[in-house]
């Protein structure tokens, strides 16, 4: 079996356990082909836990959930040394919840910064620094954070920088009438079933998929395009009255980079191995939607990112 019909095949098996988010399969998966974190947005209730947890249920992987609090202090993510008088050095290192392939941080906006921040090196870095000492993550780590939108009180609003370090920011919807009756069943079939042993997919699968992606083709064209819509957010006034008024900020390199590595993706996901401006237009809305900051003028006209990013592909022409 290819390391493609391993992937289509994990997909496959998460979208039996996760009915109407088959979107959110796509872009989970896009992020963990392309060595990316996620951060998932919804309502409560629309199975971005459950998401995750089909995930690791389905992939050779260790999963940690980490339920965030404002009461969480950053050695309880990282883990800290122990005092042990037995040890010759006297204190031991014991690893926190971070050091898994996949990584659950639930409700991610409710802890205050310095623990949010605990996340950013091992995000960024694959590492984390605990008194002075250096500690490297497996080959496969992968942070999926949750928040909810509608919730203020008692939560902290992620900094641009760390939303920065998300390759996606993908939001998950209500499902559809009959999705609806179909999460219904499957959950009322579940109740007092025994589980089964998922068919799991190694992580071999994956790297091998990551080693195929890096050869898929972006030629000049292609490139070119990516480049004139992240320039489109950082000068705005060069593609219409809206976009100077809606936009104070741009993207940074990362969002070229994100939208280049996840297009790769998309192309190798769809059999081929060259990118085309659909790949592109697929994916931008998710990597630039939290990479982009609007004007209060936008904010005063209830215009969200998703629409200045419409509007954007609009005036943006394929090269």
């Amino acid at each position: 079996m290819t390391s493609l019909e391993q992937i289509l095949k994990l997909k496959s098996q998460m979208a039996e356990s996760i009915i109407g988010q088959e979107d959110v399969i796509t872009k989970i998966l896009i992020g963990l082909l392309t060595d990316g974190n996620v951060l998932l947005e919804g309502l409560p209730g629309l199975a971005k836990t459950r998401a995750v947890k089909s995930l690791a249920k389905n992939l050779d992987c260790s999963l940690s959930r980490i339920q965030f609090t404002p009461d969480l202090l950053p050695s309880d993510i990282t883990g800290t040394e122990i005092y042990q008088p037995q040890e010759k050095d006297h204190f031991v290192f014991q690893q926190g919840p971070i050091f898994s392939n996949l990584i659950l941080a639930d409700e991610i906006n409710r802890a205050p910064a310095k623990v949010q921040s605990a996340l950013l090196e091992a995000m960024e870095e694959r590492q984390v620094s605990v008194a002075g000492k250096t500690y490297k993550m497996d080959p496969l780590f992968m942070v999926l954070a949750t928040q909810n939108p509608i919730e203020q009180e008692g939560t902290y609003p992620l900094p641009e920088a760390q939303l920065d370090r998300f390759i996606m920011k993908v939001l998950i919807t209500y499902p559809g009438n009959d999705e609806e009756l179909k999460i219904m069943r499957l959950v009322r079939s579940e109740a007092g079933a025994k589980e089964t042993k998922a068919d799991v997919i190694p992580q071999k699968a994956v790297f091998d998929a990551r080693a195929e992606i890096n050869k898929v083709q972006v030629k000049e064209p292609a490139e070119k395009y990516i480049v004139d819509l992240i320039s489109a957010t950082r000068y705005p006034e060069n593609f219409g009255k809206d976009l100077k008024r809606w936009l104070n900020y741009g993207a940074s390199p990362r969002g070229s980079i994100s939208i280049d590595r996840c297009a790769r993706a998309v192309a190798w996901l769809d059999g081929r191995d060259y990118v085309t401006p659909d790949d592109v237009r697929f994916i931008i809305h998710d990597v630039l939607r939290h990479r982009v900051i609007l004007s209060y003028e936008a904010n005063a006209e209830m215009i969200n990112a998703d629409s200045v990013i419409d509007e954007l592909l609009k005036n943006v022409a394929v090269a």
